[in-house]
């Protein structure tokens, strides 16, 4: 499992330039936000959300989107506090990646997850008061949306 990657250490030799899948999570402690993007386009969209029960996550749900997706890396936010330590969810975020490496035998990498659901929130709000969006906002959809964040931030990470 590799810590957050740095915008230098994305090389042209580094298995995350070449064309590929990638799912990312947002861990939470009733939802995980889930996110799918590729390298080629540099894009990423909402997945939907998972929900969590008694802790633990719904490993049939996840497992499902990985047959679905086939992704060939898995990135998870880690959250940090504004002082860059470490927040009380960073210990649940690292055991989740860890299980996901551990089950599934793909890459998964860390990255910082600061502000994500503020941006999302902040995202949807001004979708809904544009008129592109229609439907309240649910706290899933700013999960997803948080998700699909990180998974932008990994992207750019590559470039």
């Amino acid at each position: 499992m590799r810590e957050p990657p740095s915008p230098a250490s994305a090389t042209a030799g580094d298995a995350r330039s070449t064309a590929a899948i990638i799912l990312a999570f947002d861990v939470g402690a009733r939802r995980i936000g889930v996110a799918r993007g590729d390298t080629v386009s540099g894009s990423a969209s909402p997945a939907g959300v998972l929900d969590v029960a008694g802790g633990v996550p719904r490993w049939a749900e996840i497992e499902r989107l990985l047959r679905d997706w086939q992704p060939e890396r898995l990135v998870v936010g880690l959250p940090y506090n504004v002082d860059d330590s470490e927040s009380a969810q960073s210990a649940v975020a690292r055991e989740f990646a860890a299980q996901l490496s551990a089950r599934y035998a793909l890459p998964v990498e860390l990255i910082d997850e600061r502000y994500t659901s503020l941006e999302a929130q902040a995202r949807l709000t001004e979708a809904r008061r544009s008129g592109a969006r229609r439907r309240r906002i649910a706290k899933g959809d700013i999960d997803a949306g948080a998700a699909c964040i990180i998974l932008e931030r990994w992207l750019a990470a590559l470039r």
